[in-house]
């Protein structure tokens, strides 16, 4: 299962890679503005959550994330 998901997290890494070298840097940005709210939606998690409360933690982040 690891090797499956380390060779899965390169392919996607690459892929990112190719398509943020091909599009214009406006929609590289808004790509990962996109999937970063996708995120949030999706599972109450992304990095900049993730950045925010390793900085500054903030309780009511904690409870919401947690269900």
């Amino acid at each position: 299962d690891s090797v499956l998901n380390s060779v899965a997290d390169i392919m996607w890494m690459l892929t990112g890679f190719l398509f943020a070298w091909r599009m214009p840097v406006w929609v590289t940005v808004l790509t990962g503005i996109f999937f970063e709210l996708l995120a949030l939606y999706v599972i109450r998690d992304n990095l900049t959550l993730n950045v925010l409360m390793l900085i500054y933690p903030v309780e009511a982040i904690k409870v919401w994330q947690g269900g």
